[in-house]
């Protein structure tokens, strides 16, 4: 399944769960990555702990720290052949017409703009280097459907994420595959530790997922159950199209390729 292993990484939200345990996984397979988060003791801990790591300090809602997040990627390490735009924060909580606006705007800053950032900053460059490289996304279950009930902002920035994503595949050259990583319930300080720690352990999901990254996949997945929660969507939607969909020949996708080749 392994077929391809990056010489270099640039991990964002680096300093800590699903960010620093991919680090660890692929540094131990012999990838050097570069760590950025946001300054501090726990992004220096990091650096430190893994051997021969790099460290960049940046804010991914700055779209200015992300390209210097770049340029000191392809500075130091030469080349950038896997991206991990993985920063992240837990959104806003409560009713929807009780989450204050500026909070939830600040929380896509963030989980959503922080992606665009990254993909913006590195997606060109990498397309560039003509060598085998991947921009991967941290998404959720919440991608997928409503885990975590009275999270909108969280909720939305991850189907954001998930769009965002699917876009970008179509964007890049054959070389530089994009993929959407799914985490299901992860320990990691993203919530409420005294719920959080209920979740899979962060080492855990990186050895489930990094043979995925390295195989490419277009979907990067951890927790089976999610696919019940996947279902009922789908179900839902099959079934709306089912009794009151009308029978075309319009597909978007099919028409626009009829109207290239002139039919």
């Amino acid at each position: 399944m392994n077929d391809w292993l990056p010489a270099t990484a640039v991990i964002t939200g680096g300093a800590s769960g699903i960010g620093l345990a991919i680090a660890q996984e692929l540094a131990a397979r012999g990838t050097r990555v570069m760590l950025a988060d946001l300054p501090g003791e726990k992004l220096s801990a990091a650096q430190a702990a893994i051997p021969g790591a790099l460290a960049q300090s940046c804010n991914v809602a700055s779209e200015s720290e992300v390209e210097a997040l770049a340029t000191a990627a392809f500075d130091q390490l030469g080349t950038v052949e896997l991206l991990l735009n993985n920063a992240g924060v837990g959104g806003p909580r409560g009713k929807l017409w009780e989450v204050d606006p500026i909070a939830a705007r600040a929380h896509f800053d963030v989980n959503f703009w922080g992606v665009w950032n990254g993909c913006r900053a590195f997606a060109g460059r990498m397309a560039d280097q003509q060598i085998v490289s991947a921009i991967y996304n941290t998404g959720s279950e919440n991608s997928l459907f409503c885990a975590v009930p009275q999270t909108a902002a969280y909720i939305a920035a991850k189907h954001a994420v998930l769009g965002l994503t699917e876009s970008l595949r179509e964007d890049l050259p054959e070389h530089v595959h994009a993929g959407l990583i799914v985490p299901g319930w992860v320990f990691t300080a993203i919530g409420d530790a005294r719920v959080m720690r209920n979740g899979m352990d962060a080492g855990e999901f990186a050895r489930i997922t990094v043979p995925q990254i390295l195989a490419r996949r277009r979907f990067v997945v951890s927790h089976r159950t999610n696919v019940k929660r996947i279902d009922e969507r789908i179900d839902a939607l099959r079934e709306s199209y089912a009794e009151f969909g009308v029978d075309d020949d319009m597909d978007v996708r099919d028409v626009i390729a009829r109207l290239r080749e002139g039919r």
